[in-house]
Formats: structure tokens, C-alpha cells, sequence
């Protein structure tokens, strides 16, 4: 879509959220935006990004996500050719329309016009038909242009109970006015709707002009409006006195001149492993697999392999979910169900409800390969020119042996005037961190330096880090 470059419209990509309905792979640590799905070696994060940028400029695109997530929102849009700066840091999670609002506030202060356009997505969304998005978000502008707020009704292909409904009003062959936004209805109600062809599922995805918005605030969510005018030092004050409202229920069933812009693109919210399924490529047993996979007989499942190896023999109408610490096994047709088992996990205390066995971290990422009472083993990666805090543990030692690259190591005692050991650690060399010592690892090099290390100690969990000076502005946190 060709556009002059002083009327492409601003982005923002909503990344916030920890949903675990597609448990073990996603995390706590690891929301489904994070992950790779339906058969794309790219993630949901980076697919919405490059959608995006079909059709704007990097420097027109953000990301408003909570700090927690910075790190892995950098590492996985560094990776698609994103510059660094796109990212709007939440104070912390408070709903769709205090992130929206943070979001303007942003876009203003860099130099964003109250005429300009903006386009709001979520970041964990599934679009088949790249064209067919592209076209509507081509029609959601001109609309916006025009004075109107646009939420995009995702066409339905089924009587869906899962999904609030947009009720329009069939004045306009390109947008609709909306009559009322509809809540999750029952099975009955939800077959009427689609009968109908007036109501379309609401997707969260929404288009304005950043002056409309900011008037809508004003009227019906003046919290919203004092985040997104108010001058840099007060944005993250009054983003935290603000309730936790959504966009729809704080504005969009509210305010006056929202319109509906169809979209019939392969649009999913990949909610369910039987969601997966149905939106990944099949073979001609209708499997879809991927991963270390060996399947015999049998069709119609759903298989996501790890690194180990799983046969499969006469399997009809299954799903198997493997990860480095923990298998998921249901029928389809069942994989709702799993968030109820997850709250049963949570409940019970266990670790692999919240832990990813992958990690992202400001420089790098580490991969958790082995876990016990008193020994964990990590392999971590380090990126070029990065370096760990300088730090120490007060439960564990730690034993480190350079796989891949050279490390820098500094090893020294606490207290002024302490004296600092630097090492230079090759290929297939180790070296030994004490308990207690204050240490740092750096990669000096320009190749990723990728360690194995060996946690040994009474205890060997994550806030078992007291930083004494960070690159990253964590000095003094543990964790």
C-alpha cells in the first residue's frame, strides 16, 4: 500500500498480558505473543510487527509493554530488523485504555501531530491474509481521517460464545455506525447474531485520529486524558492513579462516531490448542506437527515436539504439548479446559506454571537444562559487546564453562580497595565463581558467547542475585 510518508499512520502493538491458555509452552514468563505458532518460525510479537510495517515506517511503530516483558519485546523485534527506542514501558499493567492513553502520551511527545492517525493492535493475534488486513487498514484510515474512532469486526465463521459481539448499523458500504458492543452471549443468542450478518466479533483492534481519541477521553475517561496530555514527568504518575479500565468499556460503548470497519482475514485470537490446530498447516493425515516428531497411523492431531523424540502410533484426535519440564496430553476438543488445570498447578505451588525454561534477559538469554535441590544448570547466551551485572550469591557457587565465543570474567572481593581478578575464558575453558565473591560476565567479542553453568548450593533460585552495579539500571534488585 503506498502512502506519502507525512500520512502514514502511527502504531501501537499492546504486548502486555501473562495468559497461560496454551500451557506448558506459554508462561507466566512466556505470554503466547512470545511465542512461535501455527507453523511461522516467527512469533506472534514479530509477525504483528512486520504486518505493520507494511504499511508504516519503523519510526512510526511502538510497543507498550510492561517493563517485565522489555527485555524479551527487544530481543525478538532486534531480530526483525526493528531499531532500539520502540518500546513504551508500562509502570505497570493496568488494561487496554490506561496502555492506549500511555501510548499517545508517547507519540506526542515525539513529535506525533493531534491530526495524525493511529493504529492499535494486540501483539498475540493470528492473521492469515496479510493482504486482506492491509486493505482494511486502508479503510479504517480514511475513515478515521474523516472523524470517526474505528474498531474492526472480525467477520464471524461460527456462532462463537467465546467472543463479545459488535451490533452495526448497515449505513456505508466500506464502515458500519455501531449500534452497541455486545457481551459473550449464549449459544442461542450467538447463533441470531451470526443469522443476522449485522454483528461481527470484536477483535481489539482499533483506528482514530489522536485528537478524537483524546476528546473521547476527555468526555468519558478524563483519567485517560490527563495520562496522554500531561507533560513527560507526569505521563507514569497519572498512568498509575488511573483505574483498570479496557478501551471498550471506558470509551468505544460510550462515545459518539465509532464505526465498524470489517475484517475477513483469517483473523484468530489462538486462544486454545484446538485453536492451534485448526489454524496450522496439516500433512495428509491431517497432523499438524512440528518438532522431533514420528507419527504412525491414526490423524487428526496436534503434536508440538520439543528436542526429545516422540512416536506416535494410531493417535486419532489428540493433543501433545512437550516442553524441557513438563508434557500436556488431552483430547481435542478438551484443551479448554487446561486453564482450569493450570489454576489447580498454580494453586499447589508448582514452578512450571510461572518459569519458562527460555529466559530473556537485557543481555541475552539463558535456557534452564537441568534443576535439582542443590544444582541447577544453565546454558546461557550472552550477546556481543553485553555484560551481567556485577553481582554476587549468597546461597551458590557457580562453575562456568565457555562453549561457544570468549568471556571476559572479573572476580573480586567486597569493600574499597578489594582487588579485581580479570580473565579472559576461551573455548572449552572454565573458571570458578566462590560463593560470595562479586563477579561479572562480559562478551567482548563480536559472535554470541554461549556458557554452560553450574549452579551448586543450598539454594539455587533466581532471587538468589544481589546486583551491586547493572548496565540496565537494576542495581540493588534481586532476581
Amino acid at each position: 500500500m503506498e502512502r506519502n510518508d507525512a500520512k502514514k499512520p502511527y502504531a501501537l502493538i499492546l504486548a502486555g498480558g501473562s495468559g497461560t491458555r496454551l500451557w506448558p509452552l506459554s508462561r507466566e514468563e512466556m505470554p503466547k505473543q512470545f511465542l512461535a505458532l501455527c507453523g511461522d518460525s516467527r512469533t506472534l510479537l514479530q509477525r504483528t510487527a512486520l504486518r505493520l510495517l507494511s504499511f508504516t515506517d519503523k519510526d512510526r511503530l511502538r510497543v507498550v509493554a510492561s517493563g517485565k516483558w522489555k527485555a524479551l519485546v527487544s530481543h525478538q523485534l532486534l531480530a526483525v530488523g526493528m531499531d532500539s527506542g520502540f518500546i513504551i514501558e508500562e509502570p505497570e499493567g493496568r488494561n487496554t485504555a490506561p496502555a492506549i492513553a500511555l501510548g499517545m502520551a508517547r507519540l506526542l511527545a515525539s513529535g506525533a501531530s493531534p491530526d495524525d492517525t493511529v493504529i492499535v493492535c494486540p501483539s498475540d493475534h493470528l492473521i492469515k491474509s496479510e493482504e486482506n488486513f492491509a486493505a482494511a487498514m486502508e479503510t479504517a484510515t480514511r475513515a478515521a481521517s474523516a472523524g470517526n474512532i474505528v474498531t474492526f469486526g472480525i467477520k464471524p465463521t461460527n456462532p462463537d460464545t467465546g467472543f463479545g459481539y459488535i451490533k452495526t448499523s448497515r449505513a456505508g458500504d466500506q464502515w458500519f455506525h455501531v449500534d452497541e458492543f455486545v457481551e459473550k452471549p449464549d449459544a442461542e443468542n450467538a447463533r441470531k447474531y451470526v443469522e443476522s450478518g449485522r454483528y461481527y466479533w470484536n477483535g481489539g483492534i482499533f483506528c482514530f485520529r489522536l485528537s478524537d481519541m483524546l476528546r473521547a477521553f476527555e468526555a468519558h475517561f478524563p483519567e485517560g486524558e490527563a495520562i496522554a496530555s500531561a507533560d513527560s514527568e507526569r505521563v507514569a504518575l497519572n498512568f498509575l492513579a488511573a483505574p483498570k479500565l479496557s478501551i471498550d468499556y471506558a470509551v468505544m460503548e460510550k462515545a459518539d462516531g465509532i464505526v465498524c470497519v470489517p475484517l475477513d482475514a483469517g483473523w484468530s485470537d489462538v486462544g486454545s490448542w484446538d485453536s492451534v490446530y485448526d489454524n496450522s498447516p496439516k500433512n495428509g493425515s491431517e497432523n499438524a506437527v512440528s518438532g522431533n516428531v514420528c507419527l504412525s497411523g491414526g490423524g487428526n492431531n496436534l503434536v508440538v515436539g520439543c528436542e526429545r523424540l516422540i512416536c506416535g502410533v494410531d493417535l486419532d484426535s489428540m493433543i501433545v504439548v512437550d516442553t524441557p519440564d513438563a508434557l500436556f496430553i488431552s483430547p481435542k476438543g478438551s484443551s479448554q479446559k487446561l486453564r482450569g488445570v493450570v489454576q489447580e498447578l498454580k494453586a499447589s505451588g508448582r514452578t512450571e506454571v510461572a518459569e519458562s525454561p527460555t529466559s530473556a534477559r537485557p543481555w541475552g538469554t539463558y535456557r534452564v537444562l537441568s534443576k535439582g535441590d542443590r544444582q541447577k544448570i544453565k546454558k546461557i547466551e550472552v550477546a556481543p559487546g553485553k555484560r551481567l551485572s556485577l553481582q554476587y550469591h549468597v546461597h551458590r557457587s557457580e562453575h562456568w564453562i565457555v562453549v561457544k565465543g570468549t568471556a571476559l570474567v572479573t572476580i573480586r572481593g567486597h569493600g574499597e580497595g578489594a582487588s579485581a581478578e580479570e580473565t579472559f575464558v576461551h573455548e572449552g575453558e572454565s573458571v570458578f565463581v566462590p560463593k560470595g565473591k562479586l563477579h561479572r560476565l562480559e562478551n567482548p567479542g563480536k559472535i554470541p558467547l554461549e556458557i554452560i553453568e553450574v549452579q551448586i548450593g543450598e539454594y539455587v533460585g533466581e532471587d538468589d542475585i544481589e546486583r551491586v552495579e547493572d548496565d540496565f539500571s537494576r542495581a540493588g534488585q534481586t532476581g
